[in-house]
């Protein structure tokens, strides 16, 4: 399911893969974008430890505004373990939950409907209110579990959205790689970015 108006309230999830920077990026770009009145932010315990060798960002005391580099009035931390939180009901209004990146673990649980955590159940939640939920796998190579898990959650409703930037737009650091690959992300939540490359022929 690809939105065509803008995901006002948004669910973000970053999981234990590598690519902390694309986590830094769409929170980066949410919260510059006067579109988007609320963000909850979850971060799994595998995050954590992947912001913290990947970023040297550690804890998860004020993660957000270490992110970001400042404080933030939109994005709402919750914790993984309060599976009682405004996102695990399908009566709270979220528009879309976008998982970047998303773990095989966590892709595992989300396709196999085991919400243990808050990602999960809020995950399912998309699914069963029939939500957008984007999952941004990042895994190489994929063994058969992983490629069968993926079926499953399409099946169900999600877009699995692998983590493969591109190079067309010559990106002149992982910074700007990452950026363009978080703006074709939210274009499916209908929040399209002045800053997206548009490819072009020599003709146009």
């Amino acid at each position: 399911m690809r939105l065509t108006a803008p995901a006002k309230n948004l669910t973000l999830a970053a999981t234990g893969a590598s690519g902390a920077v694309f986590a830094r990026a769409i929170l980066r770009m949410v919260e510059a974008d006067a579109l988007v009145d609320t963000v909850n932010f979850i971060a799994s315990d595998g995050a954590l430890r992947v912001f913290a060798e990947e970023l040297n960002v550690k804890g998860r005391n004020d993660l957000v505004k270490k992110l970001l580099g400042k404080a933030s009035k939109k994005i709402k931390p919750q914790s993984n373990e309060d599976i009682g939180a405004s996102v695990a009901s399908g009566s709270y209004p979220t528009d879309a939950m976008i998982v970047l990146p998303c773990s095989m673990g966590t892709l595992a649980r989300i396709a196999n409907g085991m919400a243990i955590h808050l990602i999960e159940r809020a995950a399912d939640v998309c699914l069963k209110e029939q939500r957008p939920l984007i999952l941004c796998v990042r895994e190489t190579p994929l063994n058969k579990v992983h490629i069968r898990n993926m079926q499953l959650a399409a099946d169900a409703g999600a877009t699995i959205f692998p983590v493969i930037p591109a190079f067309y737009n010559k990106p002149v650091d992982s910074d700007a790689m990452a950026q363009q690959f978080v703006c074709r992300v939210l274009a499916h939540v209908g929040l399209e970015q002045d800053a997206m490359y548009r490819w072009k022929t020599p003709k146009d």
